[in-house]
């Protein structure tokens, strides 16, 4: 792997000078998981963060139950685990590969060296952490005052805007949409056949085309 040329991918470090990227690559070590191999697991002693150069993880808690809910699913260029890097202390939640993923690790002792040295990446690293915060201050928002058909059309509607296309592929197989939207993929399935059968989508295996964009609009503005 070039390093120098994947930490250059890494968002926040995007625009840095060639310098400060070189220090960063050689910090950074290269990690490689199977799918379903864990990163880190939650509340252990956090000793650094990752991003992942190719594959996707997935962030999670599990409940006393045994009952998954999926946080955040990262790919190459995001960052993960980061907060540690400032406050220390353990990992909030478990992360695990989805699917074979080569990942750079950053060790926290000497990121925050290199942070000491460069306050325009303490910036950046803080402007990170607070759009990951809206992130999830708007996933507990959507899972505690939308209902399930509503949160899967507002999944639809992103995927949309991600691929700027009305047809693409489900980032995830569909048992792990439903756990990252708070349901089981018997109810996934059953709210797709109603958005199929109301011809809102239209399905053929993993690829999903959006036929009427409005009306799934309105599907994810209910429930409020």
């Amino acid at each position: 792997m070039d390093k120098l040329a994947a930490v250059r991918d890494v968002t926040f470090f995007r625009g840095l000078p060639d310098d400060q990227l070189a220090k960063l690559a050689d910090l950074a070590v290269v990690k490689r998981y199977d799918k379903g191999e864990t990163l880190f697991l939650a509340d252990v002693p956090a000793d650094g963060f990752y991003s992942p150069v190719s594959g996707r993880v997935k962030v999670f808690r599990t409940s006393p139950a045994g009952k998954e809910q999926i946080l955040h699913v990262f790919g190459p260029g995001e960052a993960v685990g980061e907060v540690p890097v400032f406050e220390g202390g353990t990992f909030p939640a478990q992360c695990e590969a989805v699917e074979p993923c080569e990942a750079l690790f950053f060790p926290r002792s000497g990121f925050r060296n290199i942070l000491r040295d460069d306050p325009d990446l303490a910036m950046r690293m803080m402007a990170m952490l607070s759009q990951r915060l809206r992130i999830l201050v708007n996933k507990i928002d959507d899972l505690s005052l939308k209902e399930t058909p509503a949160r899967v059309a507002a999944h639809l509607l992103l995927l949309r805007s991600s691929t700027d296309s009305d047809t693409f592929r489900l980032d995830l197989p569909k048992g792990q949409i439903a756990l990252y939207l708070g349901t089981i993929q018997e109810t996934l399935s059953r709210i797709f056949k109603r958005f199929t059968d109301e011809g809102l989508i239209d399905i053929k295996g993993r690829e999903i085309t959006i036929l009427d964009m409005d009306r799934l609009r309105e599907f994810a503005d209910e429930g409020r």
